[in-house]
């Protein structure tokens, strides 16, 4: 397989090579969120319609906000999507690496029609599912399947995030999604926790012990 650089873009080569092999209905799953302190985990499962491929998919880092608001309702409407999540108490009860694996498994058994098989971005496979599988290393940037599903998932969490900050202003997480941003580190120290925060995660777990919280 041809090396993929920063001015390549995702093909259809492993679902080809699935279907090589026997499989019909290839699933590409990614999840997004595994960084941010707070809110959840979210994962998507799409399985792309072989002769209705939108056009312009691709690692969902790669391409604009406005491109990315217009590829979902495409994708949307063009393939089979399922996405789900992880929330923030999963999180902290299990582990991040735990808890994608879930949005994740939870998102391919919320799919209409059971695929019969997953392209699965990263370099492990969820342990709980119940179906053959395939981990692909930097998978957004090389499966089309598994680009759709990061695009699926990334609007979808970035709007749940959006939708928290009208509640929690201050933190910006309609701008930075959670992520540790400049502005939410320093929201941190001065508004506290929110029930939305991670608490296992080293920057909100500190700011806990010394004793700075908000309720709900």
């Amino acid at each position: 397989m041809p090396k993929h650089g920063m001015t390549n873009t995702p093909d259809y080569a492993l679902e080809l090579a699935a279907q090589a092999q026997g499989y019909t209905r290839i699933a590409g799953v990614d999840e997004v969120g595994r960084g941010p302190l707070a809110g959840p985990v979210t994962a998507a499962a799409v399985v792309l319609d072989a002769a209705r491929i939108p056009d312009g998919l691709n690692d969902s880092k790669r391409l604009t906000a406005k491109r990315r608001e217009v590829l979902f309702d495409v994708i949307m409407d063009m393939a089979e999507v399922s996405i789900a999540h992880a929330s923030v108490d999963e999180i902290d009860t299990l582990n991040i690496l735990r808890a994608s694996h879930l949005a994740m498994e939870r998102a391919v058994a919320g799919l209409r029609t059971p695929p019969d098989m997953a392209l699965i971005d990263g370099n492990l496979i969820p342990r709980n599912l119940s179906l053959p599988a395939r981990a692909v290393i930097k998978g957004d940037a090389l499966s089309l399947s598994i680009s759709a599903a990061s695009i699926m998932a990334k609007i979808t969490r970035d709007r749940i995030m959006w939708d928290l900050a009208q509640q929690f202003p201050g933190y910006g997480w309609d701008t930075n999604a959670g992520y540790p941003s400049k502005t939410h580190k320093a929201a941190l120290q001065n508004l506290g926790v929110t029930a939305h925060h991670r608490r296992s995660f080293k920057p909100v777990h500190n700011i806990l012990y010394q004793g700075k919280s908000v309720s709900n």
